[in-house]
């Protein structure tokens, strides 16, 4: 069993897996102001509250798009279990054959998911992941990562929507009553959930069209159990498919 760590602008991922499953999955906020033992404390009561020994584990693998803590929550991580920590980037097996302009720009996190739709689904495939931002990543048939969209997150829109209009409150993220609101929350709630939804639905179109077939489509990320069951197009939620890829990119490297 090892540990896996993936930080995100909002939240930092954490869980334990091995070749049979996923132990636990949980969600704690990104702070940048965070030392290597604050966050220490906090894994070590994390898997001390799942009866999870951490001197017990194999090792611990460890994706990152913040860079300015990368480092620090690495140190913190082989603090608490006491053996080195691998850091997805340049240098590390993949596996994964990326088909971009320049394939070093592409985020660890979007690598990590991609790695794990290879080994689980049938390609084509999209991943929607719904985080601060949301993304689509695109793998084609050969199992080829060619590229894929990056949308303003969910609570980022509804957040700079609060703050810029002066008569729009801040809402809770609530499925809408009808598409047709009668109110300013209820209106609200309809152009966050259902417009997201009715956003991926196009864009699903798009890459399928160019694609020329239909693709598997996968959703993972924190936002997604809101928005994706309101698309109109068969979409296969997987809330495991992160520590799934950090996994597979562990056992490549050892």
């Amino acid at each position: 069993m090892i540990l896996a760590i993936d930080i995100g602008n909002t939240n930092i991922v954490i869980g334990c897996i091995d070749a049979r499953q996923t132990y636990f999955v949980e969600r704690i906020s990104t702070n940048l102001s965070h030392t290597a033992l604050e966050y220490a404390i906090t894994f070590k009561n994390i898997l001390e509250l799942y009866h999870i020994n951490p001197r017990g584990l194999d090792g611990a693998i460890l994706s990152s798009v913040v860079p300015p803590i990368s480092k620090t929550v690495r140190l913190s991580v082989e603090k608490v279990i006491g053996k080195p920590c691998l850091m997805v980037g340049p240098g590390v097996k993949t596996g994964l054959n990326i088909l971009m302009d320049n394939p070093a720009t592409v985020g660890s996190d979007l690598v990590v998911t991609a790695v794990a739709g290879i080994r689980e689904y049938k390609a084509p495939f999209l991943v929607i992941d719904m985080g601060t931002a949301t993304t689509i990543t695109c793998i084609d048939k050969n199992c080829n990562y060619i590229g894929g969209a990056i949308i303003p997150g969910v609570r980022v829109s509804l957040e700079s929507l609060s703050q810029k209009a002066a008569q729009l409150h801040n809402i809770s993220l609530e499925p809408p009553r009808h598409a047709i609101g009668k109110n300013t929350t209820e209106c609200m709630r309809s152009g966050v959930v259902l417009g997201n939804a009715s956003m991926l639905d196009g864009m699903i179109d798009r890459f399928a069209e160019e694609l020329g077939e239909e693709p598997t489509v996968l959703a993972t990320g924190g936002l997604s159990k809101v928005i994706i069951p309101h698309c109109r197009h068969k979409i296969i939620i997987d809330d495991g498919l992160l520590l799934k890829g950090l996994w597979i990119i562990y056992t490549k490297n050892q």
